[in-house]
């Protein structure tokens, strides 16, 4: 496979597996659930979201070793990095409705523009 599919790969993963999380902790209650931590943690272990976030994130940790093994660890962090900042904050909006303020998605594009930056440039 293509390294720049696996690192499209890695990151479509990661949002996906952090959105799972997100829809798993709504599940359980969000922050107040957090209050009481030994019956969250109770609960956080009978989540099929729970399992389900951890197997993405464990799919994308194995993709992540083969994207690693072929591109400097910097160039892939920030390759990733570009996506997945907008992506989450993209998918956070779309299907969860959370809204951003317009310095935030300037800083986001900033952030997205730096990283690419550093992926572009030459060794």
């Amino acid at each position: 496979m293509p390294t720049k599919l696996l690192i499209f790969a890695v990151t479509i993963n990661a949002v996906i597996g952090q959105l799972f999380l997100k829809r798993a902790l709504a599940a359980l209650g969000g922050a107040a659930a957090v209050a009481n931590f030994p019956k969250f943690i109770l609960a956080a272990a009978k989540s099929p979201w729970i399992y389900s976030s951890i197997a993405i994130q464990g799919f994308g940790y194995v993709l992540w070793m083969i994207v690693v093994s072929r591109v400097k660890l910097g160039v892939a962090t920030a390759s990733t990095g570009a996506g997945f900042y907008l992506l989450s904050a993209l998918a956070a909006w779309a299907i969860y409705g959370e809204s951003l303020s317009s310095l935030q998605w300037l800083g986001i594009c900033f952030v997205t523009i730096g990283v690419i930056c550093v992926s572009l440039s030459p060794a």
